[in-house]
This record gives structure tokens, C-alpha cells and sequence, in this order.
């Protein structure tokens, strides 16, 4: 069956000149306009009086890396784009332990230490305090996140169980990043790339500074072509065309207090691919139709220079529209009007994987729909009693409403409620306790859980700490995997002798012939980690160099792990993993003078295995093979070895250089590595009251075999970008 194009596949962003026609107007009607000049090459040697890095994220406190009580790694948004790095997810290729690779239809999966799947649920991500995942499914849409890499100051990520500061979801870590102040975007800017696989990225950013008021209003279209080849030698459908729009702001109240304001609506076409989304037998791509948007603000109040507090309200809203037509054999309607299982050969309605092959005699149109709506309410106070003892603490409620028709069979209402703190003391100038924790209480399973974690860090010197850590986490089973109601309602039925199932919903009892064989139905409990770090920080001077280097040892202990299969057919969600993780991971940066160097690697010892119900074969035999099948799930994304290696080099002329290597082994325990170069040149030109840039990227695959999907083919060695970029 041919199918027209969907309407947002056509080209989209009209709206991108009129914002880039509005950039001009606002700063060409300014009383004046500011003199861009160019920067001095700078050779000078790298002083030590350089500060050493804070972090916010771990704690929520802002703590030198010597006090911090665990790993964080940070990655400045200029590093990004000197990088040429080109989708938000690639980024976290630079952090050690962490791995990126693709399931479905080119869905990026970003996870830390492996224990995923398909759904990125044991990780809280978050973009300026809020809430970035989705509800329904706790996953991660990276690639329809709305954040331009132009507009990202840094991104911190605390390595290791943080539900001590952001509760259930930061089960093995939390991502934060962190947008550029308004006040700094001041101006006008326009970027466009292209590049290979179809890769288009336009975006265009205007924004003002003033005495009460600073604003930024940013629009950004992308697409991608996605892979390029199944493993049949046919063409993927797993590319994107979307657009972004967002609204920064930031008003002062007096000197005591200041509202921000961000808004951002996101819309366009996930295309998916009938060989791999969709559910039955679909005769045409079941794209996705994306609508979201998100609300947040955030009032801080500074009571005295020692104290101070916020209180945040943010709403996000994800909306996925999924239609498709499917057909089926004559067998299949027979089977539904007769009440028995599609999958049940005793029964003679065993549906063969074609079922094109049963001469078609049923076509009807399903719907993979659903709506979430988050409402957050934040509010956290930071209270500096002395340079020795600083306490943050404050309390947060989360609703999520879910409406799905396909998951839910309507609508769903999921609370969380949450009281957390931290306390950072040093009693002596060599030593610093941490001691913090997470109250907090969810709908999905009506108990409290407490995470804690407690820290001491021997601080050698100034610039150098060695830390111990111990902490605790729980993860809750999201709504869909702890009370699901999964079918799929027929609608437009052809032919008029099958009109009997228009309105038919199909769920997992007319698919599958022995429900007892299932899990549906039984109630999950939260998976819990006890973690244990020792790791330490320095910072040195290297002759006419600064050297950053921190190094984290590792044991992670995860239990009462939830594995099993979410499908139409098969069900087979429980508490019935445990795993047992060891290793180290290493991140150092070296900067000379106009050059820094980073490198990052991370070795993982694991070991899973199944702690369920003894799964039995026909003979009511042990099924040793399908228990260590589901341990192998859990250990899908994991890889023993994996980093990078990335050098920046500032030559005069104002020219920049740079490359980057990226690596991981033994995806799902294959011998396939993903393994990448990158090469980057870019130079600059300035005018009175302008600068651009012209950019080549390089993008080479040392290894072009699959790591994970055996369809995710790429044709070429060789990927290349070209990128312009005006500021005025």
C-alpha cells in the first residue's frame, strides 16, 4: 500500500527568517551597537591561580570539587561546539562510563554503566532544574529535546546514585544542563549546518540585556536521515524533521529577588520505520507526530548574602501521535470474532510472520497515542551558617497526568512528594562531611522510600581530595510497568463483512493462548543499589601547564532489578535481576597555552544474574538459557571498556583545530566496537559590529559494523558537515 507523505515531513521552520529579520531590527534599532573585536591570540602560560572547578548538581550546593562527595564530570558548551560534536547525545560520549547507541528507529539511548534496554529509566536528566523525561514510559527523547548546543553554558553529571538530591529517578546518576544566562546572548545570531546522511540543522537566537529585563527568544529546525541501510539492503525510515522554539528570561524584583521565565514548544515528525515500530502487522510507517511544550519559573530570593531560596513551578507537556493501517489474514478477524488467541496453534489461529501470506482479508487503522502533563513545585533553601557549615534543604511535589487510550485505556494520575537535604561540615581544614538524604513517597507502588548518602573528604591541599562515599537509591516502577491496561482499538475496518470489529479493542488476552504465563497483572516493588566510591581530585601545574585529573573507584550493588519483556504478546515484567558492578573510571584534562587536551576511560567488571521464579522449558525442565537471556538484557548496553580522547588547538589567524576519538567495546557481549574520529577546523572573521564563522567537520568510523541493531548500517567511512554562523 502507498501512503502519502505526512504534512510535517514537508519542509518546515517558515517562522526561522522572521525571527533572523526580527534579530536585525532589534539590534540595528539599539542606540548602539557594540564593537565586536577580535581576540588576541593568546600564548601565555596557563596560570595556577586558576580556581578549582565547583559543581552544583550533586548536592544542589555549590561545592569545589575538593568538597563534593562524589564524581561529577563537566563539559563547558564551548568544548561542545569546538568539538563539532552535532546531536545533544553525542555529548555524553565524553563522560566516562557513560554509552550512547540506537534502538528502534534511530532512538538514541544514553545510559551510564549499561542496565538498559530500550527505555532510559534509571537516570534523572534535568535542563535548568527541570524535569526533562517523559512520564509514561520514564524515558528519554533525546532528540527532541529542546536545547540548542549554541545556548548550553555546561553540562554536569554526578557519576553514581544521586537520589539523595533528586530522588527516585537519579537511581545511577543525574544529568544537568545548564543554559546560557540571557545577559551573555545578548545580540543577534544565525548558525546552518549540513552534512551527510541528510543532517540539516538551522538555528537563529535574538536577545537583549537591559537594566531590569534580560530576554532571549531562540527557533531552531533539525533533520536527519537517520542510517542508511536495513540489514536487507533497504532503506531505514528512522530520520527526523523537527522544530524548536524557546523563551529565556530573567526580570529583577529589587536587589533581593529575580524572576526567571522559560518557555519552549516542540513539533514535527519522528519517522519510524514499519520493520521495527509498530505493533501487529503494519502496512505503512507508524511516524510519530510530535507536540510538546513546557512552562517554568523560578523565584530567587536572597535573604541575606548567606541566605537564600527559590521556589520553581514548571508544567511540561508530551504529546506523541502514532497512526498507522495494519492488515491481517482472513485467520486473524475468524480468530477475534471467536474469542480465541491469535497466537494459539492449538486453537488453529496461529498467525504466521507474514501474514500477507493468509491471503489479506482485514485492514484496519491502530493508534500508538499518548499524552503526558508533569506539574513540578520546587522549593529549596540554602542557609551558609559559616565557611564550615553549609546546609541545603526544601521540598518538591511532582503530578503526572497520563492520557492514553492504547496504554492506559484512559487516563492515569501518578503523585510523588519528596523532603531532601544536605549538610556539608568541616570540622577541621583537612576534612569535610557530607550527609544528605531523599524522603520521598510514590502512587505507583503507595510506599515512603529514603535514600541516603554520607561522605568524607581528606582534603590534602588546596587543590587535591581524596573521597569516600557510601549511598543508597531506590527506582520505582513507572505506571506502565506497574499497572498497564495495553490494547489496541480498531477503527475504519475493511472489509463491511469484518464491520463486527470496528471498535474492538485488542489486548494481550486475544494475543496471548496462556496469560498464566505472564507476569500482567502482579505487582512490581522498587529496585534498590547500594553504592560504594572511592575517588580522588587534583589539580596541578605542569611546567607551563594545568592538569585536572580525577579518578573514581567503584562498587555497585543493584538489586531486586525489574527485567523482562514489555509486548503486546508477551509480558513478562518482575523483580527478578541482580547485579554486581566494579571497575574505575578515569577523566583528565591538560590545558597548555591555546591548547586543552582531555581524555576519558572507564573499565566495568559485571556480573548478572536471574533471581525470579525458575523459568521452565515444555518438559518442565530449568530453562537455564532463557534465565541467562534475561540477565543479558539487563547488560545490553554495558561495555567493559569505553572512552575518549579529544585535543583543542587555538592557532593565530583565528583559526581553531580540534579532534576527538571515541570508543566502546563488546556491545551485549559481541565483538562489535563503535569507534570514531572526529576532525574539526573552523575559522573566524570579525567586522565593526559583527563576527562569523566558517566550520568543515570530518567524521570518520574506524569500525562501520552495528554495535547493537543489526540494521543500524551507516555506507560510508567518511561522514562530512559544513557550518556558518553570524553574530551581530
Amino acid at each position: 500500500m502507498t501512503t502519502q507523505p505526512r504534512p510535517k515531513d514537508q519542509p518546515a521552520s517558515r517562522l526561522l527568517p522572521v525571527l533572523i529579520a526580527g534579530a536585525l531590527a532589534s539590534v540595528t534599532s539599539s542606540p548602539a551597537t557594540a564593537e565586536i573585536d577580535a581576540p588576541e591570540f593568546d600564548a601565555s602560560i596557563v596560570g595556577f591561580d586558576e580556581p578549582v572547578p565547583e559543581v552544583l548538581t550533586t548536592t544542589r550546593l555549590r561545592q569545589p570539587k575538593t568538597r563534593v562527595p562524589g564524581s561529577t564530570t563537566v563539559i563547558d558548551g564551548s568544548m561542545i561546539r569546538d568539538l563539532g560534536i552535532k546531536n545533544l547525545y553525542e555529548v555524553f560520549r565524553l563522560v566516562p562510563g557513560m554509552t550512547v547507541n540506537f534502538v528502534g528507529s534511530h532512538q538514541p539511548v544514553v545510559t551510564y554503566h549499561g542496565t538498559s534496554h530500550y527505555e532510559q529509566r534509571r537516570m534523572q536528566v534535568l535542563v535548568d532544574g527541570r524535569t526533562a523525561h517523559r512520564a509514561t514510559l520514564s524515558d528519554m527523547d533525546w532528540e527532541s529535546m529542546p536545547v540548542p548546543l549554541e545556548m548550553i553554558e555546561r553540562i554536569e553529571v554526578a557519576r553514581g546514585p544521586n537520589s539523595a538530591a533528586y530522588g527516585i529517578n537519579a537511581f545511577l546518576g543525574t544529568i544537568n544542563i545548564i543554559t546560557r544566562d540571557p545577559a551573555d546572548t545578548d545580540g543577534g545570531e544565525v548558525y546552518v549546518s549540513r552534512g551527510s546522511r541528510g543532517y540539516q540543522r538551522t538555528f537563529g537566537a535574538v536577545g537583549n540585556s537591559g537594566d531590569t529585563l534580560d530576554w532571549r527568544v531562540t527557533m531552531e529546525n533539525r533533520r536527519f536521515d537517520g542510517f542508511d541501510t536495513k540489514r536487507d539492503g533497504t532503506e531505514f525510515r528512522d530520520g527526523h524533521n523537527l522544530n524548536f522554539f524557546t523563551w529565556d528570561s530573567r526580570t529583577d524584583l529589587g536587589t533581593e529577588a529575580n524572576l526567571e521565565l522559560r518557555a519552549g514548544l516542540v513539533d514535527g515528525t519522528n519517522r519510524q520505520d514499519g520493520d521495527k515500530n509498530g505493533e501487529l502487522w503494519p502496512v505503512e510507517h507508524p511516524d510519530l507526530e510530535l507536540r510538546d511544550y513546557y512552562l517554568q519559573s523560578r523565584l530567587n530570593y536572597h535573604l541575606s548574602p548567606d541566605h537564600f531560596f527559590h521556589v520553581q513551578v514548571a508544567v511540561e507537556n508530551f504529546r506523541r501521535e502514532q497512526q498507522y493501517r495494519i492488515a491481517a489474514g482472513n485467520s486473524a478477524a475468524n480468530c477475534l470474532k471467536a474469542g480465541d488467541a491469535l497466537f494459539d496453534p492449538g486453537a488453529g489461529c496461529f498467525i504466521s510472520a507474514d501474514p500477507l501470506d493468509d491471503q489479506p482479508a482485514i485492514y484496519t487503522d491502530l493508534n500508538g497515542d499518548y499524552e503526558d502533563t508533569r506539574l513540578e513545585l520546587e522549593v529549596q533553601d540554602t542557609l551558609v551558617l559559616s565557611e564550615d557549615l553549609k546546609l541545603v534543604s526544601g521540598a518538591g511535589f511532582r503530578k503526572d497526568t497520563l492520557r492514553s487510550e492504547t496504554y492506559f485505556n484512559g487516563r492515569v494520575d501518578n503523585y510523588q512528594s519528596r523532603y531532601f537535604g544536605n549538610l556539608e561540615y568541616s570540622p577541621v581544614n583537612w576534612l569535610t562531611f557530607n550527609a544528605g538524604g531523599n524522603w520521598e513517597r510514590s502512587s505507583t507502588t503507595g510506599e515512603s522510600y529514603f535514600s541516603p548518602r554520607v561522605a568524607s573528604n581528606f582534603i590534602i591541599n588546596d587543590r587535591q581530595a581524596v573521597r569516600f562515599v557510601y549511598s543508597e537509591a531506590v527506582r520505582t516502577p513507572d505506571p506502565f510497568e506497574q499497572d498497564p491496561d495495553y490494547g489496541y482499538t480498531l477503527r475504519n475496518v475493511t472489509p463491511d463483512v469484518h464491520s463486527t470489529l470496528e471498535g474492538y479493542r485488542v489486548t494481550m488476552a486475544d494475543i496471548n493462548p496462556d496469560l498464566s504465563q505472564t507476569t500482567l497483572g502482579e505487582d512490581l516493588d522498587e529496585e534498590n543499589i547500594r553504592s560504594y566510591e572511592i575517588s580522588y581530585f587534583g589539580q596541578f601545574q605542569i611546567s607551563d601547564a594545568l592538569l585536572h585529573l580525577e579518578v573514581r573507584g567503584f562498587r555497585d550493588e543493584l538489586r531486586d532489578m525489574i527485567g523482562g519483556v514489555i509486548q503486546l504478546q508477551n509480558w513478562t515484567l518482575d523483580n527478578n535481576l541482580a547485579a554486581d558492578q566494579q571497575g574505575f573510571e578515569l577523566e583528565a584534562a591538560l590545558e597548555y597555552p591555546a591548547t586543552t587536551l582531555r581524555a576519558s576511560y572507564a573499565y566495568l567488571d559485571q556480573d548478572t544474574w536471574y533471581t525470579g521464579a525458575p523459568i521452565l522449558d515444555e518438559n518442565g525442565n530449568v530453562d537455564t538459557g532463557a534465565q541467562r537471556e534475561r540477565a543479558d538484557l539487563l547488560e545490553r548496553m554495558s561495555v567493559t571498556h569505553s572512552g575518549s580522547l579529544a585535543v583543542i588547538r587555538q592557532l593565530p589567524w583565528d583559526v581553531t583545530v580540534s579532534s576527538a576519538f571515541y570508543w566502546a567495546d563488546q556491545f551485549m557481549r559481541l565483538d562489535e566496537q563503535f569507534e570514531r574520529i572526529d576532525a574539526r577546523i573552523s575559522k573566524q572573521f570579525f567586522g565593526p559590529s559583527y563576527s562569523a564563522e566558517l566550520a568543515f567537520t570530518l567524521q570518520h568510523y574506524l569500525n562501520r559494523n552495528p554495535e547493537l541493531g543489526r540494521d543500524d548500517n551507516i555506507d560510508h567511512h567518511n561522514q562530512f558537515f559544513m557550518e556558518a554562523a553570524l553574530r551581530f
